[in-house]
């Protein structure tokens, strides 16, 4: 099923494409129009801006699994594998594992880009393989995630709305520029939403720092997402398919 799901993805060029570049665009707009201009903890913007634009590409990504579900509920595959044998579980979990891939090739082109502009991280190995397990955490809950509004929407249209609201998110975060310059109520948002530990998370690792408390709370926040995406999926799936 994951590799299925990892050939269907190759045959839609130009949704991975768009997901792959726009990123890319983003993090060259935000360092070379807005970065001049903005005070961070860093050196350098791009240090500061690329946990939330690694985020911000994986968002993107992972949102392409809600319109795979959802096209696969629509043209009727599931019934074939039903009669197959092949159960309910490995279909999800297949689009699951190639979000993970898709996220990982586009996370690579994202860093090659950032070394190209100047990133110059200050991890070690243990370092990179930590930062690596917490994006890891966050794309698959966030996959999870796309999957449980893949099974709701009834369109790939509409399941590609999904990609909006996860564009959000790291925006109103510590992604771009530090929490305490923001509004009162728009600082407690960012303070409060499951983006921003991830993102403090992966910039205190990529820069040898310890993580301290946010780590514990992206862990979190990643296994609370999980467990109650994998539920609901597996609650609207067996209504989807009865």
């Amino acid at each position: 099923m994951s590799q299925r799901s990892v050939r269907l993805t190759m045959r839609e060029i130009d949704g991975l494409l768009t997901a792959l570049i726009l990123p890319v665009l983003i993090m060259l707009m935000f360092v070379y129009l807005f970065g001049g201009a903005i005070r961070t903890p860093t050196e350098q913007y791009v240090d500061f801006v690329l946990p939330g634009v690694l985020l911000v590409c994986t968002g993107f990504v992972s949102a392409l699994t809600a319109t795979s579900v959802t096209r696969d509920m629509k043209e009727g595959i599931v019934d074939r594998f039903r009669s197959m044998g092949v159960a309910g579980g490995s279909l999800l979990t297949g689009h699951v594992v190639s979000s993970l891939v898709r996220c990982g090739c586009a996370s690579a082109l994202m860093l090659a880009t950032a070394f190209l502009i100047g990133f110059r991280p200050a991890a070690d190995a243990a370092g990179w393989i930590a930062a690596a397990g917490v994006l890891v955490m966050f794309v698959w809950a966030l996959s999870w995630l796309a999957a449980v509004f893949g099974l709701l929407a009834r369109t790939p249209e509409g399941a590609s709305g999904f990609s909006f609201a996860i564009m959000f998110l790291p925006y109103a975060s510590s992604g771009f520029v530090p929490v305490e310059t923001m509004p009162g109520w728009v600082r407690g948002f960012a303070e409060n939403q499951p983006v921003t530990p991830v993102i403090e998370t992966l910039r205190a690792l990529l820069h040898g720092a310890p993580a301290g408390a946010d780590a514990a709370s992206a862990a979190a926040w990643c296994a609370g997402v999980t467990v109650v995406s994998v539920v609901l999926a597996a609650v609207l799936f067996r209504r989807r398919t009865a």
